[in-house]
């Protein structure tokens, strides 16, 4: 095959810009610390790159949620904390009212501030994170104790129940499928892949039952009662090992409290596991991510002090190719 000056010329061009195109390459690497700058320079890495950017996305998002989380738990359980302290100051004002001794007066006054720590209560059941109620079920654009009494005076559950089929108000014996905006009702968020946890604490029974106690107490209290309740009635709603206590007493809805406080603790726990799990999910993937994209800097700077050097010897024999020319010779 002949070979001319003219090809030698087109070889050597072609192989000094294939050495410049190496040297550019590598110092893009080095300028951007990543293996590739553009999806085609390595499909393989970037199909995989985009999957673990994807993940980092999920756990990102899992950790907000984890905060939100948190937020609905702490609250909850400060609020039950809260109503567990009351209860315990409810019990000694009912042991005080229920000596036999006592004044109308001072039975009044026992009464007024039993009647204070219910409105306390029914506060703290309208206790509410970014205007949502978090006591009252799914319901939570409501507050759970609305505005209106019932004919005996206690506050009303203002989450209600709602109807499917003819979408009127249901106040008691709903069934599952007609339960929409629930007092009862479980919200729950999700923290992981598929894994959702119940972040609220259903109050519609609890401080429904909690309001209706106090209610009852303030009229064994009221010295305008007639007759006046008798030491044994007031009792009664201590509960405990009394013979006259009822299923609704302080001892009994004391004790729910405490098993609610028990059962956001549980929560609490797994919350905890799972961050941790979040986190260690977290590294492992920025681990991945790295060891896919991210450019070996020692390895990188050889190869390009490498290619300079070549470079360099290119340029060095090209000059002599191009130099001899039939010309040179023609004198």
């Amino acid at each position: 095959m002949r070979v001319t000056q003219s090809m030698l010329s087109n070889n050597m061009l072609l192989n000094l810009n294939r050495s410049y195109g190496k040297m550019s390459k590598l110092q893009d690497q080095l300028n951007s610390g990543s293996k590739i700058t553009r999806p085609s320079d390595d499909p393989v890495i970037a199909v995989k790159g985009m999957g673990y950017r994807r993940d980092l996305g999920r756990v990102e998002q899992y950790t907000r949620n984890m905060n939100e989380v948190n937020n609905w738990l702490d609250a909850s359980d400060e609020s039950l904390n809260q109503v567990g302290e009351q209860m315990k100051r409810v019990r000694e004002l009912v042991i005080q009212a229920a000596n036999g001794t006592n004044s109308i007066d001072e039975r009044e006054k026992i009464k007024t501030e039993i009647d204070q720590i219910r409105k306390h209560l029914q506060e703290v059941g309208n206790t509410k994170i970014a205007d949502r109620y978090i006591f009252s079920g799914t319901n939570t654009g409501k507050a759970l104790f609305g505005p209106d009494t019932d004919a005996n005076g206690n506050k009303t559950i203002n989450a209600d129940y709602t109807n499917l089929v003819n979408n009127t108000v249901i106040t008691s014996g709903a069934t599952a499928d007609q339960k929409i905006n629930a007092p009862n009702g479980e919200v729950k968020i999700e923290i992981y892949d598929e894994l959702q946890i119940q972040v609220n604490t259903p109050g519609a029974d609890l401080f429904g039952n909690l309001d209706a106690l106090m209610g009852k107490i303030s009229d064994l209290l009221d010295p305008k009662r007639s007759p006046l309740a008798t030491s044994e009635e007031i009792s009664s709603a201590l509960g405990g090992f009394s013979s006259t206590s009822t299923s609704d007493d302080i001892t009994t809805l004391h004790n729910k409290v405490l098993e609610a406080q028990a059962d956001i603790g549980a929560r609490q726990n797994r919350v905890e596991m799972m961050e941790n799990r979040l986190s260690i999910r977290e590294i492992s993937v920025t681990k991945q991510l790295s060891n896919n994209e991210d450019v070996d800097y020692s390895k990188a700077i050889t190869e390009l002090v490498t290619s300079e050097s070549i470079h360099q010897a290119a340029l060095s024999v090209g000059a002599k190719i191009i130099q001899q020319t039939l010309v040179d010779f023609i004198r």
